[in-house]
């Protein structure tokens, strides 16, 4: 009994002490990571702004290729949902919330399993030159106490930011 008692209370104070630990821990995080593509910035950027052509670059999508994927509106445009859901990646959903044509697509990464959160994502396509682009790719998340504890052991620029890095590997791949 003395024993079970003592495990009680180290779970209790492991429990306090991240709890304590969650007050003072971030709770906002940011990933970006950019790549220049051999492609004028129009042809890069006409590519990006359909959702459906994630398919064939996105690591998450070749991660989970059994997924199944709905889509909602006219993709390319305001208001476009693409949603998935599926063994490895979960469930969640994008949807496009602005364009600035040829320079910026803004759109809502919405994850709904295993975790609720909702992400600011952008691409920016910047000419370098009339044949070469630079392609941005940045997200903004935020998570809620006690949640944000997590970040006390990940860093989710470095573990987020690889599978941004593959991403746009391929995306350079299909288009040059």
């Amino acid at each position: 009994m003395k024993i079970l008692k003592t495990i009680g209370i180290i779970l209790l104070i492991l429990i306090v002490g991240i709890l304590v630990a969650a007050l003072f821990a971030p709770k906002d995080y940011t990933v970006v990571r950019n790549l220049q593509i051999n492609k004028p910035k129009q042809v890069v950027f006409d590519y990006l702004k359909l959702l459906k052509n994630q398919d064939n670059w996105s690591v998450w999508s070749k991660m989970d290729p059994k997924q199944q994927k709905s889509y909602e509106g006219t993709d390319g445009t305001v208001g476009f949902i693409s949603k998935w859901k599926g063994d490895e990646t979960g469930e969640g959903q994008q949807k496009i919330i602005a364009i600035d044509e040829g320079n910026k697509l803004d759109y809502e990464l919405k994850f709904i399993k295993p975790f609720e959160s909702i992400s600011p994502t952008s691409m920016y396509t910047t000419a370098i030159s009339d044949s070469v682009t630079d392609v941005k790719w940045t997200m903004n998340g935020h998570m809620g106490y006690p949640s944000n504890a997590m970040l006390l052991f990940m860093n989710m620029e470095k573990q987020l930011g690889g599978d941004f890095e593959g991403g746009l590997k391929n995306l350079k791949e299909i288009l040059e």
